[in-house]
């Protein structure tokens, strides 16, 4: 199934209420569902549901490009690269040029070292980064491989910026736009993503989950 998740939700209760959905409207006692590939609760946009047997399938799934978009703000950074934490001190934006936009984008097309960010659900000795990083602990976190086969500067209004990616499995936007504000000395951070496509699944064929859940009630 095709989901837009809606903003704030978090990827485990998208899943959890479409469990608890086919469950009370098909009065089935137990069945497996699961998504191929987290959104952070601030981001919105494509979500793959599988229920059933298909849930053999979602590393399939979870393998496939995805693109998103979305944009970040320069000048300002947080500890969790998103507007989830609070916004350090300003820095000035004054030098940045349409010149050293284009270098800085163009510096993190292919393959890519990248660090996810420490408010993340990437498990490291048996805990998930953001339990760490909610309890006030940092950790080292090892760089990984990526692929950002498209990245372009859709709008620029200088300090905000809107873009679109395609990447590879594993990549953290997130992590892109704090790069990408590292790169031009002053800092970023996202404050808006929008997953659009996984694979050849698009968003524009996915359902609202509300009005999934309202078919579901229909068809039972």
């Amino acid at each position: 199934m095709l989901i837009d998740k809606p903003l704030t939700w978090t990827s485990f209760q998208v899943v959890n209420k479409i469990r608890w959905a086919i469950r009370k409207e098909f009065d089935i006692k137990k069945i497996k569902v699961g998504h191929a590939g987290t959104l952070d609760p601030l981001a919105t946009g494509l979500m793959l549901i599988c229920t059933g047997k298909m849930t053999k399938q979602i590393e399939q799934f979870m393998g496939m490009p995805k693109t998103y978009t979305g944009s970040f703000r320069l000048g300002t950074t947080t500890p969790s690269y998103d507007l989830e934490t609070s916004l350090s001190e300003p820095k000035s934006t004054d030098h940045i040029t349409a010149k050293t936009l284009e270098e800085v984008r163009a510096g993190f097309l292919g393959k890519i070292q990248q660090k996810p960010p420490l408010h993340s659900a990437i498990k490291k000795d048996g805990k998930r980064l953001y339990t760490l990083a909610r309890a006030g602990k940092t950790t080292e976190i090892p760089s990984r491989e990526v692929q950002i086969t498209s990245f372009e500067l859709t709008d620029v209004n200088v300090p905000d910026i809107h873009f679109s990616v395609s990447c590879s499995k594993g990549t953290y936007i997130r992590s892109l736009a704090h790069d990408f504000g590292q790169k031009l000395g002053c800092g970023a951070h996202l404050t808006s993503l929008k997953r659009t496509a996984i694979g050849s699944y698009r968003l524009l064929d996915a359902l609202t989950l509300d009005t999934f859940l309202h078919s579901l009630e229909a068809k039972s």
